[in-house]
């Protein structure tokens, strides 16, 4: 008996443990219980949103089309040291997003390093960026810029990796991706 109640006390612990760290459903933005939807947002293909921001000149002006793909714990108003005059005078136009589940955007439960290359992609193509586009990618925001080397390639003018996350192996992990 005693053995029995034990085991029933034990199993009700690791259920109260499992919900207890459990998180809360996300809150999708735009929905009934979810945030105000503040910026403009892109509807993919599979119905879910990614949330934006642009400066710069105007993308029919612009040389140089970039996007800025941010890190952990940040979002698409991640802060540039450009000043608008820059811009004006190199002819940057720059839209920066948020990445899926982050900010504004919809979370996608299916994400993968390819997933995000084609998010990237739609985003450009709605976007009208044209057949090339530059990309700058921050932190751990350099992950779907490689992914973005690796499934839509032919889309990419040039990249930047700012801190980027260390690839041990370096080029021995390209040959092999």
């Amino acid at each position: 008996m005693f053995t029995m109640a034990a085991s029933v006390l034990v199993v009700g612990i690791i259920i109260y443990a499992y919900r207890s760290t459990k998180p809360p459903p996300p809150k999708i933005c735009g929905t009934p219980n979810g945030p105000a939807v503040t910026s403009p947002r892109i509807r993919l293909g599979d119905g879910r949103h990614l949330a934006y921001r642009e400066r710069g000149v105007a993308k029919e002006n612009a040389k140089y089309k970039v996007i800025v793909v941010h890190g952990f714990d940040s979002s698409k108003d991640i802060y540039l040291p450009l000043s608008q005059e820059l811009m004006d005078e190199v002819g940057v136009y720059i839209v920066s997003f948020d990445r899926a589940g982050y900010g504004e955007s919809d979370p996608n439960p299916k994400r993968s390093v390819r997933s995000e290359a084609f998010d990237i992609q739609e985003l450009a193509d709605q976007l009208q960026l044209g057949p090339k586009f530059y990309m700058i990618g921050m932190s751990l925001g350099t992950y779907p810029v490689w992914s973005c080397l690796k499934y839509i390639p032919h889309r990419l003018a040039g990249v930047t990796l700012v801190v980027p996350v260390i690839i041990f192996g370096g080029l021995l992990f390209l040959q092999n991706w």
